[in-house]
C-alpha cells in the first residue's frame, strides 16, 4: 500500500473513502450491486453505488463514536458492467408490467426478468462468498433493496442462526410483488423462504406495508418481530427514550447479527430522492445509535448492505453523501463489534 495521509484531500483516483486499499489488503470488502429492475415507483437506485463511491471521499474518517475505522482497510471493487447491463435490459422488459402495476404480464418477459433477477442475485452469492472465505468482512451497496438476498444467504451458511436486523419503511415481505419474484418489495419474504439459517428478523422503522404482510409477521411465531414506526413514535412522545427503546430491539437478536438497511428507514428529509419515500423513519442520530445499542450489548456485527440511496434526475450529492456518511458508520461499529477498531 502506498503511504496515506488521513488528514489530506482524498486524490481524484484514489478508491472509496479516498483510501488506497486494494481488496487484497482491505478487512472489509464493499460489493456495488447497480441493480434497480422491479423498482415500482421512483428509480435511479442503480446510479447509488456510484453516488456513495463519489460523496464518500468526502467523508472525514476521524470518527467520534469508532475511531478509525479505516485503518484496517476498506475497499470497493469496480463497478460491475455485466450486473448494470443485466439490469438495463432487466428494466426495459420489466417497464410495461411496472407501469400496469402488474395487472399486464407478459408471461416471457417476465421470466426474463426473474431469469436476470437470479442471474444478479448469483452473482452476489458467489462474490460474497469468495470474499468471506479470504478472511473479509462484505459489504453489498446497492442498488434497490432486492440486491443483498446472494449476500444475506452467504452469510447465513457462514453463520447458522443469523439474525437480521432490517431498517426500512416497508416490511419487504410481499410474495413476488407484481409478479417478479425477486422484487424490491420481496427481499424479506424471499430471506424467509429461503434461507432457513436466517434465525430471527427484527424489523425497526416499518410504517408502510399491506395486510398479508401483516398476517405472516404475527404468524411466524417469533421468527419476525417488527418495531412499527408508529409504535416507536407513539411511545417516545409519551416519554420513553430512545435508548430504552434501542435496547428492547438489540434485546431481540442473536449474537451474530447482519444489517440490511434500507436508506428511506431514515427520514425522508435525509433521502429525498430515494424511490419509495414515506413520511416519519428514524433520524441519523438514531441510526447511529442503534448500531452503537448493538456492540453496548455485545452482540457480532458480521456483514451489511446499504441500499436505495437515488442521486435523483437533478444528479444532486444529498442522497449520496447522507448515504456515505451512514455506511462509514455502519463499518465503524461493524469494526468495533468484532474488535478490530477502537475508539
Amino acid at each position: 500500500m502506498a503511504s496515506f495521509d488521513p488528514n489530506a484531500a482524498a486524490p481524484a483516483d484514489s478508491g472509496v473513502f479516498g483510501l488506497p486499499f486494494t481488496p487484497e489488503e482491505a478487512k472489509v470488502v464493499l460489493v456495488p450491486v447497480p441493480f434497480e429492475a422491479t423498482t415500482s415507483y421512483g428509480g435511479g437506485t442503480a446510479d447509488g453505488p456510484e453516488a456513495i463511491f463519489e460523496a464518500s471521499k468526502q467523508v472525514d474518517l476521524f470518527d467520534l463514536d469508532t475511531g478509525r475505522p479505516y485503518e484496517p482497510g476498506i475497499s470497493m471493487l469496480p463497478m460491475p458492467g455485466d450486473v448494470r447491463a443485466w439490469n438495463d435490459e432487466a428494466k426495459r422488459l420489466a417497464a410495461p408490467i411496472v407501469e400496469s402495476g402488474g395487472l399486464e404480464v407478459d408471461p416471457v418477459a417476465l421470466g426474463k426478468v426473474n431469469a436476470l433477477s437470479e442471474q444478479m442475485n448469483d452473482w452476489v452469492y458467489q462474490t460474497t462468498k469468495h470474499w468471506l472465505e479470504a478472511g473479509k468482512i462484505v459489504g453489498v451497496v446497492g442498488g434497490d433493496h432486492s440486491t443483498p438476498f446472494g449476500c444475506i444467504k452467504a452469510y447465513a451458511e457462514k453463520y447458522p442462526n443469523l439474525g437480521v436486523l432490517h431498517l426500512d419503511a416497508h416490511a419487504d415481505l410481499r410474495d413476488a410483488y407484481e409478479g417478479f419474484t425477486w422484487s424490491h418489495a420481496s427481499i424479506m419474504f424471499n430471506v424467509m423462504k429461503h434461507v432457513p439459517g436466517v434465525k430471527k428478523l427484527v424489523q425497526v422503522g416499518i410504517r408502510d406495508f399491506g395486510e398479508a404482510e401483516y398476517s405472516m409477521i404475527r404468524e411466524s411465531d417469533g421468527r419476525i418481530h417488527t418495531f412499527f414506526d408508529a409504535r416507536l413514535s407513539r411511545a417516545r412522545l409519551d416519554g420513553m427514550p430512545w435508548r430504552e427503546q434501542v435496547d428492547s430491539i438489540v434485546g431481540e437478536l442473536p449474537q451474530h447479527v447482519y444489517l440490511s438497511w434500507d436508506i428511506d428507514g431514515l427520514e425522508p428529509t435525509l433521502c429525498p430522492n430515494t424511490g419509495t419515500p414515506v413520511p416519519g423513519g428514524l433520524t441519523f442520530a438514531q441510526a447511529v445509535a442503534l448500531l452503537e445499542g448493538l456492540v453496548r450489548a455485545g452482540k457480532k456485527i458480521v456483514g451489511f448492505d446499504l441500499n436505495e440511496v437515488s442521486p435523483g434526475a437533478s444528479g444532486g450529492d444529498w442522497d449520496g453523501n447522507v448515504g456515505a456518511r451512514l455506511l462509514y458508520k455502519m463499518i465503524g461499529w461493524t469494526l468495533m463489534s468484532q474488535g478490530l477498531s477502537k475508539r
